[in-house]
């Protein structure tokens, strides 16, 4: 990597951090208050886990973003990639206002599955692109499968 690239590289990072902050304003006031009143599954992982979770997850979602930009913003199959990858993440900060902002499983499910369809999209554009690129998206998308599944757990357990 050209040190040129460095900034690049970072503002792809905090980009996608920037998603996980959005959501996390509307997370932090529900999960000490409307989130403690819902029933929920067995496999709820406790609550400190989902902060290095994400963390972990918008980092390797801006270094693939970065791996797939670095190949040329000029293609068309990298402006397609980078816009699916916008795309998801717009939604990824969504499920926070849609589950915990507007204190609805329901919309957190509808909403969470349109997410889980937009990353595996971005997935098959990353791979077009960067193989990589398309393999630092796959906890992610391993990661999604398990909360919708979480959120689907807790829409049926208070509906």
């Amino acid at each position: 990597m050209k040190l040129k690239s460095i900034p690049h590289l970072v503002g792809f990072i905090v980009l996608s951090q920037l998603a996980g902050v959005i959501g996390s304003v509307f997370t932090f006031q529900s999960v000490t208050g409307w989130y403690t009143t819902l029933a929920r599954p067995w496999f709820t992982p406790p609550n400190w886990l989902f902060g290095p979770a994400w963390v972990t997850l918008y980092f390797l979602m801006g270094v693939a973003a970065y791996l797939v930009w670095e190949k040329g913003w000029e293609k068309k199959e990298v402006k397609t990639a980078l816009y699916w990858f916008g795309f998801q993440l717009a939604l990824n900060a969504l499920w926070s206002i849609l589950f915990f902002g507007l204190q609805s499983p329901l919309y957190g499910l509808v909403g969470i599955v349109v997410l889980w369809l937009s990353i595996a999209m971005t997935i098959k554009k990353f791979n077009c692109v960067s193989k990589k690129a398309a393999w630092l998206l796959v906890p992610y998308i391993l990661w999604v499968s398990f909360a919708t599944l979480l959120n689907f757990s807790i829409w049926t357990l208070n509906t």
